[in-house]
C-alpha cells in the first residue's frame, strides 16, 4: 500500500522546498519507487530536486488539442506514449508535472489528464510526494487515491494563520479522503508567540513543527542551486527531517 502525502499553502511559503526535502528523507529512508508530482501551475520542484523537465501533461494535452497525431497512430495511443515520455527518471525518484492549463483560467482538462495519468502510475510506487497550489479543489480532481497525510506550510504571521486555516477548512470539506492535517510554520525568525499559538489552537490544527530562516537556504535559491541537496547538518534539513520522522511510517 502506497504513501501519499501531499504539500499546500500560500505562495512564497516554502511548501516546495519541503517537499523536495520529503523526497530527500524518502530515498535516505528506502521508502522508494517514490514518485514526485509538481501539480502546480507555476512549477518548480523540478528545480529544487535538481533535474530538467522537457514535458509536461498540459504540454501534451495542447498537441492532442492541435491534432498532432502521427499518421497511423491512434490518439490514445499517441497520448500513452506521451505522457510515459513526460515522467522524468532521476537516480532515486520520478517526477511528472502538470504544467499550464489550456486556456487563460481553465484548469479541468489538464487536472483531469494528471488524475487519469496518476490513477495509472500510483499503483507502481510505494510513496507519492505532491506539491500543490494554495487551493483545493484542484486535488479533488488529480487522484482517486487517499491522502494519508496533507502538510499545511505557513509563516508565522496572521495572515498566513488565516489562508492556513482556509486550505484545512477546506480540504476537510472535499471528498478527498484526506487522513490527516498538520500545520508547518516555515521561516520563522523566533520561536512562535503566543499570540500565534493561540490562533493556531483555536483554528483547530496541529501543528507539526518550525522550520527557521537559515542564510544557506536562502544561498542556495539565490543561485539556483538545488534545495533538496543542503548539507544534511543544515537546521533545515535537521528540523524538516525531524517532522517527516513523526508521519512516515
Amino acid at each position: 500500500m502506497s504513501l501519499s502525502i501531499a504539500f499546500s499553502g500560500k505562495g512564497g511559503t516554502g511548501k516546495t522546498t519541503l517537499a523536495g526535502l520529503l523526497v530527500r528523507y524518502l530515498i535516505k529512508h528506502g521508502k522508494g519507487p517514490i514518485l514526485a508530482v509538481d501539480a502546480d501551475s507555476n512549477y518548480n520542484l523540478n528545480e529544487v530536486l535538481g533535474v530538467q523537465v522537457d514535458e509536461t501533461l498540459g504540454g501534451v494535452r495542447e498537441r492532442m488539442k492541435k491534432g498532432d497525431v502521427p499518421s497511423g497512430m491512434t490518439k490514445d495511443r499517441f497520448m500513452s506514449m506521451q505522457l510515459e515520455q513526460a515522467i522524468v527518471e532521476a537516480d532515486d525518484f520520478d517526477l511528472v508535472v502538470m504544467g499550464q492549463p489550456e486556456g487563460q483560467g481553465c484548469y479541468c482538462a489538464a487536472n483531469t489528464l494528471l488524475s487519469d495519468f496518476l490513477s495509472k502510475l500510483t499503483a507502481n510506487y510505494q510513496s507519492i510526494v505532491m506539491d500543490n497550489e494554495a487551493g483545493m479543489e484542484h486535488i479533488s480532481r488529480l487522484t482517486t487515491k487517499n491522502i494519508d497525510t496533507l502538510l499545511v506550510v505557513s509563516d508565522p504571521s496572521r495572515r498566513g494563520l488565516q489562508a492556513a486555516q482556509r486550505i484545512k477548512e477546506l480540504a476537510q470539506s472535499l471528498n478527498i479522503g484526506v487522513k490527516d492535517i498538520h500545520l508547518i510554520l516555515n521561516n520563522a525568525r523566533e520561536e512562535p508567540s503566543q499570540a500565534v499559538l493561540d490562533i493556531i489552537e483555536q483554528a483547530g490544527m496541529k501543528l507539526l513543527g518550525v522550520v527557521y530562516a537559515d542564510q544557506t537556504l536562502a544561498e542556495y535559491d539565490m543561485t539556483g542551486r538545488p534545495t533538496a541537496e543542503l548539507p544534511e547538518d543544515n537546521p533545515v534539513v535537521q528540523s524538516a527531517f525531524a517532522m517527516f520522522d513523526t508521519i512516515v511510517p
